[in-house]
């Protein structure tokens, strides 16, 4: 793959990265997440290469 590839790429990913962690921080600021665990699923889609990716995991609450 071309290196204008590898980088719009990576761009892209970096930022589903930053502003998903800021999401979920803001979502658990304040709240009373006391230990939970939370299922989270992250989905990237490219419509035009019919492309639907999911990644499911678990984020835990703070103490």
């Amino acid at each position: 793959m071309s290196d204008d590839f590898n980088m719009s790429m990576r761009k892209f990913l970096k930022q589903v990265g930053v502003t998903s962690q800021q999401a979920i921080e803001e979502a658990m600021r304040g709240a009373e997440t006391g230990g939970k665990r939370y299922l989270a699923k992250a989905v990237i889609t490219i419509e035009e290469l019919d492309l639907r990716h999911e990644v499911s995991g678990e984020i835990s609450g703070q103490e």
